[in-house]
C-alpha cells in the first residue's frame, strides 16, 4: 500500500509562524493569578512579532478564502533554506501571485520605487517579494516553460496610512482590505486548463522542500487558546487604565468641590 503525502492545500494560513510561536511559548512560565488579574500578556517579548505575523497571515488567508471557486490559495509554502516560507501563493484567472503579508497595525507606510518605509524605518520588502516570485516561477517553468510570470504582492494589514512616493515596477503593494477587489478586477491571463495544471504542480508536496506536512490537529486549537488569552489580557489592561482615569477624575472633582466649599465658607 502506497501512502500519498497530504496535498499542499491542506496547510493552513500562518502555519509555520504559528508553529514557531507555540514552540517559543513552551519556555514561558505560566502567569500568576495576580498577573492575569492585571492583564499581563501571556506572550514573552520574543513571541510578540511571531504573534502579530500570524494574525496578519490569518487575516489575508481569510480574505483569499472568499474568492470565487476558480481561485486556489496555498499557505505557508516552504521554499529555500533556513526554514523560510512564502506566506501565500494564489492561482486564478488573473494569474499566479506570491503574497507577502506584513502586519503593521496603525503604522504609517511609505512606498517608493525600491523601498518601503514603516514608521521611518526602511524595510527590504520589495526585493524579498521579487525573490519569492522568481523562485515560484522557476519551479513552475520546469514543467510549464511558457507559463505567465508570477506576480509578487505585498499585502499590508491594518496600516494607519499608505503613501506612495512612486509605484514599484514589479511588486504590487496595497492595503490587504483592497486585495480581493484588485484580484477580481484583473483581466484573465490563464485558461481553465492552465490554472488546473499550475494547481497540480503547486499542490504536490514533492514540488517543495522536505515535502512539508499539514498542520497537526492541535495547532490551531493551541493558537486559538493563546489568542484568547492575549485578547482577554488586553481587555483587562484597558479596563484598568480606564479605572485609573476615572479614579483621577474623581479625585480631581472631589478636590474641586472641597476647594469650592472652602471658598464659599470663607
Amino acid at each position: 500500500m502506497t501512502l500519498h503525502p497530504p496535498a499542499m492545500r491542506n496547510r493552513i494560513a500562518a502555519q509555520l509562524v504559528i508553529e514557531h510561536l507555540l514552540f517559543r511559548q513552551t519556555a514561558v512560565p505560566p502567569r500568576t493569578r495576580v498577573a492575569r488579574l492585571f492583564g499581563q500578556s501571556p506572550l514573552c517579548p520574543e513571541s510578540l512579532g511571531w504573534y502579530l505575523g500570524a494574525q496578519g497571515e490569518i487575516t489575508v488567508g481569510k480574505l483569499l478564502a472568499t474568492l470565487p471557486e476558480d481561485w486556489t490559495a496555498f499557505h505557508a509554502v516552504p521554499i529555500g533554506k533556513n526554514d523560510t516560507d512564502i506566506d501565500h501563493i494564489l492561482v486564478g484567472p488573473g494569474g499566479i501571485f506570491t503574497i507577502n503579508t506584513k502586519h503593521h497595525c496603525r503604522k504609517r507606510v511609505s512606498v517608493g520605487t525600491r523601498t518601503v518605509t514603516v514608521s521611518g524605518h526602511k524595510r527590504a520588502y520589495l526585493p524579498a517579494a521579487e525573490h519569492e516570485a522568481e523562485r515560484v516561477s522557476t519551479v513552475l517553468r520546469e514543467r510549464m516553460p511558457l507559463v505567465t510570470p508570477v506576480q509578487p504582492v505585498v499585502a499590508l494589514v491594518d496600516p494607519k496610512q499608505i503613501t506612495f512616493r512612486d509605484r514599484p515596477a514589479q511588486v504590487k503593494v496595497l492595503d490587504a482590505r483592497e486585495l480581493r477587489q484588485w484580484l477580481l478586477n484583473l483581466q484573465p491571463v490563464l485558461t481553465e486548463h492552465e490554472i488546473a495544471e499550475v494547481v497540480v504542480i503547486l499542490d504536490s508536496p514533492a514540488t517543495w522542500r522536505e515535502r512539508p506536512s499539514p498542520a497537526s490537529d492541535d495547532v490551531m486549537t493551541r493558537f486559538d487558546t493563546l489568542d484568547g488569552q492575549v485578547r482577554r489580557a488586553r481587555i483587562r489592561r484597558i479596563l484598568w487604565q480606564g479605572a485609573g482615569v476615572l479614579s483621577l477624575f474623581s479625585v480631581a472633582v472631589g478636590g474641586a468641590m472641597l476647594l469650592e466649599q472652602a471658598l464659599l465658607g470663607g
